[in-house]
């Protein structure tokens, strides 16, 4: 290890509040063979780093305490024995699994980051292999990119990796106005697509309206959202990027049009009783989505620059108040990403 020293936040083992998260200084680590050392600039908050620090992550507590988030962007610093494909001063986010680099997902696609044992992304430096991270959009601030590796890979594997990849003109509907839901408007409208968008706030599907959602739908006044989405399209919704789970799973069943795709994300509600027969009327279909491999990082960010595409960043929070980013994270005001930067 190095003699220089760093700042991490750390969860401990059988943590279940955010309110354990600490802030420690532990020895700077150096790259091993095929590793890159990386000085994280900026880090974003998903919802799946609420469920890791309050101990419900897949139903049980972290088994051992480490350096928490998935999401983070910053600079090659060095590179260990044999890395070919990066050199210092390479702009870079991790990828969220580490194993997984192309293709269908496999038992195989290795550690995601941000879950101890795996390493996280919420501290001055991490090492990590050379596969598991990929260079940023040019295009994009670190802390725009630190807003893409888990939301982001997500929207674009929901949208455009399915048996019928989005299209100019096909209609979309989303569900709330999280990081994903977000981070799938923007993909979708620079796509050419039409996006009908849902919340239950009424000032942010005005927010919505403007970053140019086409049809906005309140679901807790229209308590069948589903079937007046599917009115508003025409009847014909292409896409769901389905993040509320079981709790809205049959909503998005009525809202799917004939051959139409359900991209099931979500874990926010799991109490809900829904019946898939109306699927097979439409000869549409379910598919799972669980974050995506680094070759769709790459594609993600090839199209940000493509396309200019930028995340919506609700607020920035200095390094030193990470806990006052998640608590913003966990509460209703939430509109898009939040994100935790960490400047040289």
């Amino acid at each position: 290890m190095s003699a220089v020293k760093m700042r991490a936040w750390q969860l401990p083992a059988g943590c279940t509040s955010v309110e354990q998260l600490k802030l420690i200084e532990l020895s700077r680590p150096d790259p091993g063979p095929g590793e890159v050392l990386v000085r994280v600039r900026a880090a974003s908050l998903n919802y799946r780093d609420q469920a890791i620090a309050q101990g419900r992550y897949f139903g049980a507590a972290i088994k051992v305490s480490g350096v928490p988030l998935s999401d983070g962007a910053g600079v090659v610093e060095a590179v260990g024995a044999g890395v070919r494909s990066l050199t210092p001063g390479d702009r870079v986010a991790g990828a969220f699994f580490q194993g997984w680099s192309d293709g269908p997902p496999t038992p195989t696609k290795g550690e995601a980051l941000g879950c101890p044992p795996a390493k996280g992304m919420l501290a001055d430096w991490v090492t990590l292999p050379e596969t598991g991270v990929v260079k940023l959009a040019s295009s994009l601030s670190f802390e725009e990119a630190a807003s893409l590796p888990c939301a982001g890979v997500t929207a674009w594997n929901a949208l455009m990796t399915g048996l019928r990849p989005l299209e100019r003109g096909h209609w979309v509907l989303l569900i709330g106005t999280g990081g994903v839901s977000l981070l799938a408007l923007r993909i979708a409208k620079a796509a050419g697509a039409r996006v009908v968008a849902t919340s239950s706030s009424d000032a942010k599907l005005a927010r919505v309206r403007m970053l140019g959602a086409d049809a906005t739908l309140n679901y807790k006044s229209e308590p069948q959202w589903g079937a007046q989405a599917a009115a508003l399209a025409g009847g014909t919704i292409h896409h769901v990027v389905e993040v509320g789970g079981l709790g809205t799973l049959a909503q998005s069943i009525q809202a799917v049009g004939f051959g139409g795709e359900i991209a099931l994300i979500g874990v926010l509600s799991m109490q809900g009783d829904t019946n898939p027969m109306p699927l097979m009327v439409k000869g549409a279909s379910l598919r799972g989505i669980f974050v995506g491999s680094a070759a769709m990082a790459r594609d993600l960010n090839d199209f940000v620059d493509a396309h200019q595409m930028k995340p919506v960043i609700d607020r920035v929070f200095d390094f030193a108040d990470a806990r006052t980013a998640y608590a913003y994270q966990a509460s209703p005001q939430l509109f898009g990403k939040v994100v935790i930067a960490n400047p040289a």
